[in-house]
């Protein structure tokens, strides 16, 4: 841009343009600017409008810790700050970043998956961020008591995530309830060494619990019998919660008529008397699922389910028995339904859609994965009756045709996500989907009848499109990215594995999706490291790439990883031609990666992994690496991976090894 069109724009030192107006005003602006290459855009264009996004800015997310504290200083009005992508955030490095800077007005701060942050630095956080109501520590697998301690000194949380942290017990739990009395949404799935104490001391001191999530412990009837008690209770979660049954489900009904979401799939003791007096104690409900707990539905249970009439909005009963004359009774009795589940459901015919959708016509999600049953008058059904259809999935229904779809695809112009994996369609049946410009996910693994041609008609059409699988296309060829490239520009995740025609020239066409950040190659047998940096150059927000069983991939494709692949943060490289030189180059270069995937690497060197392992230390969340190394790799470089919060996956399989370096 020349000095003249600076000064035009604001982005001088005159007065003119848009440095004229104020910073506010500019912010009300830069507000109604929702693509984030636009913003930048504004950035790079005017000064004035990078002042007012430093004084307007509400969200940050980091991917690199070096930067971290001149953030935290250049925007002091953050409300959410996600440091869940923030490469090798430790303690002392989030300490050092929030000293001296003023955190007074952030409300919600994300660390999932921080591994590297404890106790301490929670502590620095809690310290820093006196106005904090919500931290996601979810899927921090080394978070215990202490952890939870410390966040327990934000006495103003409201909503708190504790999935997968392994180590909290009913102690850090009874810290946590004792220090946020005022907490209304808290999830601890997963966290299995908390028991009924635990539970009954988080309802007798956060009596303003809305959202509650136990899922996956073992805890009993009990915890159910306290959570009873909480008046204000919404939703609940309990999925796979073994040790309770009808009996604990007859203690929740008891309880105060709040609830409105439950959700117990996958409980293996529940039947469906107990889901009837569930139902029978919480006359609001709006969702339940039911998915992969019951093998038959009873007459009680259904009879309770049809005076949840007014209310009802989602069920899910996955896996179950069904009958027509079920599926007839539920559209007749949930006539408010949006969302029906009826995966893997044995017994779902057309004449049970049919009777089913006639009644239900404000549903916009209909799963049918797996029913193998349903033809094309299912889905002439579901045109007629559901318009406002935006979610179809009909996985592994091989009955279904291009006539169908066309149905589908002309009387439902609100469909956002259709899913056809290993349904045999055809270029014709993608022709009709053409006319669903609004489509954004679309999956059609297991298409072998699918070729560039089909891909062509959805690139025309479907400019909107974010997700596309095309697992096992064997039929796409470089032509069809070359139009999807051309046609689908903001897609953001691709599956192209086992599409094996395709070769560095059809890989050559991807790097014009400046959105992708997800992108899956494995078993591309063509490609090499030259396809691999046409991606990488272009796709600047690449942040998943998997490469397994591309045998052609040599040290040239990690160099350009390691060079333009900046954000990358997941990586499978197992079975790539790749040497001990090229794995250290990009292990020490990428400081984003957090998870390596790089089994039978027969190339590489014990002193190679060696290397290139200790260049990532204190990076890698996740390694999966073969099993027969465990004995090789020096004991200090796996007690410092795994100190640093490093989970590493032995692969039992043989080591083979070459000429490695």
């Amino acid at each position: 841009m020349s000095e003249e069109e600076a000064q035009r724009y604001g982005g001088g030192t005159g007065g003119g343009g848009v440095g004229a107006l104020s910073v506010d005003l500019l912010g009300q602006v830069l507000d109604r600017v929702l693509e984030r290459r636009d913003r930048k855009a504004c950035r790079l264009v005017s000064r004035a409008f990078a002042r007012a996004e430093a004084a307007h800015r509400r969200a940050l997310r980091v991917l690199r810790r070096e930067p971290l504290p001149r953030l935290l200083r250049a925007f002091p009005a953050l409300e959410r700050l996600d440091l869940s992508a923030c490469a090798s955030l430790d303690d002392a490095s989030l300490a050092a970043a929030l000293a001296g800077a003023d955190l007074g007005t952030v409300r919600q701060v994300c660390l999932a998956r921080a591994s590297g942050v404890g106790w301490r630095g929670l502590e620095a956080l809690v310290a820093a961020c006196p106005r904090l109501e919500a931290v996601d520590l979810s899927h921090c697998v080394g978070a215990g008591d202490r952890e939870a301690a410390a966040l327990a000194a934000a006495s103003g949380l409201r909503e708190l995530n504790l999935e997968k942290c392994l180590g909290v017990t009913d102690m850090g739990l009874a810290k946590v309830a004792v220090g946020c009395p005022r907490l209304e949404t808290l999830s601890f799935k997963w966290c299995r060494e908390i028991s009924d104490i635990g539970v009954d001391l988080l309802v007798k001191k956060c009596r303003d619990l809305r959202s509650l999530d136990i899922s996956y412990l073992k805890v009993s009837n009990e915890s159910l019998r306290s959570i009873s008690t909480l008046e204000k209770l919404e939703e609940l979660a309990m999925v796979a919660c073994s040790c309770i049954d009808d009996e604990g489900l007859e203690l929740l009904s008891r309880g105060s008529n709040s609830l409105q979401s439950v959700d117990v799939s996958r409980c293996n003791h529940v039947t469906s008397q107990g889901l009837a007096s569930l139902i029978d104690g919480h006359s609001f409900l709006q969702k339940l699922n039911a998915a992969d707990s019951l093998h038959e539905i009873g007459q009680n249970f259904l009879s309770k389910l049809v005076t949840l009439k007014a209310t009802l909005t989602v069920l899910r009963l996955d896996g179950f028995e069904v009958s027509s004359s079920l599926l007839s009774a539920i559209g007749e009795g949930c006539t408010n339904l949006v969302e029906i589940g009826l995966s893997k459901c044995n017994g779902v015919t057309d004449e049970g859609i049919s009777s089913l959708v006639a009644r239900c016509s404000y549903l916009r999600k209909i799963d049918l994965t797996c029913c193998n049953l349903v033809t094309n008058d299912s889905l002439d059904s579901i045109a007629d009756n559901c318009k406002m259809l935006e979610c179809l999935r009909l996985e592994s229904c091989s009955s279904i045709n291009e006539k169908g779809l066309e149905r589908i695809a002309s009387c439902c112009p609100n469909l956002k996500e259709i899913d056809l994996t290993d349904c045999g369609v055809n270029d014709e049946a993608l022709h009709h989907l053409a006319k669903c410009s609004e489509l954004l996910i679309l999956k059609l693994g297991l298409s072998s009848s699918i070729s560039d041609k089909g891909l062509g008609f959805i690139s025309s059409k479907c400019g909107k499109l974010i997700e596309l699988d095309l697992y096992r296309c064997s039929s796409i060829t470089d032509d069809g990215l070359a139009a999807l490239a051309n046609g689908c520009k903001k897609i953001k995740l691709l599956n192209l594995c086992y599409c094996n025609k395709i070769t560095d020239s059809g890989l050559s066409h991807l790097g014009a999706l400046e959105e992708l950040t997800n992108l899956e190659l494995r078993c591309l047998v063509r490609i090499t490291g030259i396809g691999i940096s046409s991606v990488v150059i272009g796709c600047k927000s690449l942040v998943e790439l998997d490469l397994k069983r591309c045998y052609s991939v040599d040290d040239s494709g990690l160099w350009a990883l390691a060079r333009y692949a900046l954000n990358l943060r997941q990586l499978t490289i197992s079975y790539c031609q790749v040497t001990g030189l090229g794995l250290c180059h990009l292990l020490s270069s990428l400081r984003c990666l957090q998870d390596v995937k790089m089994v039978h690497l027969s190339w590489v060197s014990i002193e190679g992994f060696e290397m290139a392992l200790r260049a990532a230390c204190g990076r890698l969340k996740k390694l999966k690496i073969l099993g027969g190394l465990k004995s090789v790799l020096s004991p200090d470089l796996l007690q410092l991976l795994q100190a640093c919060g490093c989970r590493i996956r032995w692969v039992n399989k043989p080591l083979v090894y070459k000429d490695a370096i």
